[in-house]
Formats: C-alpha cells, sequence, structure tokens
C-alpha cells in the first residue's frame, strides 16, 4: 500500500525530476541535492511546481519533504509519469535522489530510454501502464500494491491494485522491460548492490 507521491501530466524531463542549475554544486551530497525532487515539475493533483499532498499528515508540502516523511515512517511510495518520461540527459540524480528518498515504483505510459535504464540500476520498478487509460484512474489519496515481485520475470505482466480511500479497489495491469540481470538488481536493491555483493564472495 505505497502512496502515491506525484503525478506528472505532460512532459517531465530529467530536468524536472532532479534540476541542474544551482543544484550541481551538490552532486556529490546526495543528501542535500535531493532537496531539488520534483521542484519544477507541476503535480497533477495540487496545480503547483514542486508541491505534493502528505497522505500522512494531509498537508500540501514541497515534494521532498513528502518524500522524507514517508521514507521516516518506512512507507516507499510511486511516481506516476506521462509519456516519455524522463526524457532529456543521461543525468543519474534524476534516478537517485528518488530511490534515496524512498521511491519504489514509477509507472509511466512510456519511457525515455535512458532514465529507464538508470531507474533499473537503482532497483526501481519502472513500469508502464498495460491500458494507458489507467493513468486517469489513479487519484491523489490512493494507495498502490504490487504483487507476486518474488516471481518476477521477463516480459511477464506485474499485478497491481489501487487503494482508493473510499475504500474501493481497482486492479492494474502493469508491464516491464527487465531482463534477468535487471530482475537481479532489483531484488538486490540496485545494480551497485550486486557488484558489493560479487565483491565481498570475492
Amino acid at each position: 500500500r505505497l502512496p502515491i507521491l506525484i503525478k506528472v501530466q505532460g512532459q517531465c524531463t530529467t530536468d524536472h525530476i532532479s534540476p541542474a542549475g544551482k543544484w550541481l554544486r551538490f552532486r556529490g551530497h546526495l543528501e542535500k541535492i535531493s532537496e531539488n525532487l520534483f521542484s519544477p515539475a507541476v503535480n497533477v493533483w495540487t496545480g503547483q511546481a514542486g508541491t505534493a499532498l502528505d497522505q500522512l499528515d494531509h498537508q500540501v508540502k514541497p515534494i521532498a519533504q513528502v518524500a522524507r516523511h514517508y521514507k521516516a515512517q518506512g512507507l516507499g511510495w510511486v511516481v506516476i509519469g506521462d509519456e516519455n518520461y524522463g526524457e532529456g540527459s543521461s543525468r543519474e540524480h534524476a534516478a537517485m535522489s528518488p530511490r534515496f528518498l524512498g521511491c519504489r515504483v514509477v509507472i509511466a505510459k512510456s519511457f525515455a530510454r535512458l532514465h529507464l535504464t538508470n531507474l533499473k540500476k537503482q532497483g526501481i520498478l519502472a513500469c508502464t501502464f498495460a491500458e494507458p487509460a489507467d493513468y486517469d484512474a489513479i487519484r491523489p489519496d490512493d494507495r498502490l500494491s504490487a504483487f507476486h515481485l518474488a516471481q518476477l520475470s521477463p516480459a511477464a505482466p506485474v499485478a497491481a491494485l489501487l487503494h482508493h480511500a473510499d475504500g474501493r479497489t481497482q486492479p492494474l495491469q502493469l508491464a516491464h522491460s527487465m531482463t534477468e540481470e535487471q530482475i537481479r538488481w532489483f531484488r538486490a536493491g540496485s545494480a551497485l548492490n550486486i557488484i558489493r555483493q560479487q565483491q565481498a564472495h570475492g
């Protein structure tokens, strides 16, 4: 039952996810640079750039603050994107910062190739809607569950369920493009964790 942090509509580039400019001086400090998370991205539900509704206390706050609140409570969270999510540069912080702040799943209508690879390297479950119209069904107070991830395999769909605040549920069919190796990254939490395990068993 992961809360939805943000739902973006239309273009969402790596600059929307992790803007550069003045933030580049912090690129070696993940804690600090993650404060820029989605700061220029307009959240469909708030109509404002860089804000989200915190489902735990029902306050609208800067997105990084909401993400940190969820993380502090042991909650991962979900991002909902539109077409070609993550287009632009190959900026790794656009995947590193979400993972650092607790992102577990990104669901979009489609992904930019480089960003999709970076999400996979960070152990984030990146999926597309089997039915693009399901994008419209997701509400600001929804939570999402994904099932049978222990049995995840290449090209096999991911079964998910939306939990609406009124108690109703809605099934979602999601697709992924992970290879066997990328599934191992996901299970280990990141590609780097796989390398660390390999070195430990030298």
